[in-house]
């Protein structure tokens, strides 16, 4: 049977821990938290001591995401407090985001990248404005709403065709654990997002993976990563959106495993 995740609540930082070996630290997206990642803690963890923390200010850690230097250095924190040595780090969308200023920030912390669904730059097809953006992402939080009141709509808008309701129930119940607050500090973070200049200064190896559907950071995004990247290998999951974690676990799984498999050998 996989083992049943742990979860830890105590100050700086709220994670949930399965596993065993080498540590790899598991980064959430701008909708998600620790649960998020849940098909990754029970799959992976017979090669890897995974743990998914949730973000500053989200689920039960203090603070607030306010920018993505204080985000990757808390990120550093951890992954200090976690291993004697660096760990290999998966981030997803806006935890994507947050992978890439933490190998650029603090290389020693980071043993190898695996960006999922992510980009290298806010607004990086020029058909999004920040200010529409966040008029959009914030209204209903000025109206009112709660994340978990938004939880429904959102995952509806970016999961892939294929995926079912349990997968979307679930990516719902990781958003109902952010507070109003946080989201929208995240927000102001993510339009601010722009590596494009330093990635070739990332020197671990490192993964770029796309959903095959995903309309939200899609395949283009990821080809600019991997292409800024020295040496980034890029792979496309078929029948996935914006969630491919969640929406096709067993093939994220495989793809990853076999990246760390080779890092292993």
């Amino acid at each position: 049977m996989p083992p049943t995740p742990q979860d830890h609540d105590a100050p700086p930082v709220g994670r949930r821990t399965a596993g065993t070996g080498p540590v790899a630290l598991f980064l959430h997206g701008l909708g998600g938290s620790r649960t998020a990642w849940e098909p990754q803690l029970t799959g992976l963890a017979d090669i890897r001591t995974c743990v998914a923390w949730d973000m500053p200010g989200y689920g039960v850690s203090p603070g607030s995401p306010d920018s993505f230097g204080s985000v990757a250095a808390a990120a550093a924190g951890l992954a200090r407090e976690l291993s004697a040595g660096p760990v290999d780090v998966v981030g997803l969308s806006l935890g994507g985001m947050v992978a890439q200023h933490l190998a650029l920030d603090h290389p020693d912390v980071v043993r190898s990248l695996v960006l999922l669904d992510t980009s290298p730059a806010f607004g990086l097809d020029g058909t999004t404005t920040a200010q529409s953006w966040l008029d959009a992402r914030l209204g209903p939080l000025a109206a009112g709403a709660t994340p978990a009141d938004m939880a429904p709509t959102v995952i509806g808008a970016i999961v892939g065709p294929a995926a079912t309701a349990a997968q979307r129930a679930e990516a719902v119940g990781a958003m109902s654990r952010i507070p109003a607050a946080a989201l929208r500090a995240a927000c102001g973070m993510l339009v601010t997002h722009d590596t494009r200049t330093r990635l070739p200064g990332i020197g671990c190896p490192t993964l770029v993976v796309v959903g095959e559907h995903d309309e939200e950071t899609p395949l283009q995004y990821a080809e600019v990563i991997a292409d800024l990247v020295p040496g980034a290998r890029l792979e496309v999951v078929p029948g996935a959106g914006h969630l491919a974690n969640l929406e096709q676990p067993d093939l994220v799984n495989e793809i990853v495993r076999t990246f760390w498999k080779g890092l292993d050998a």
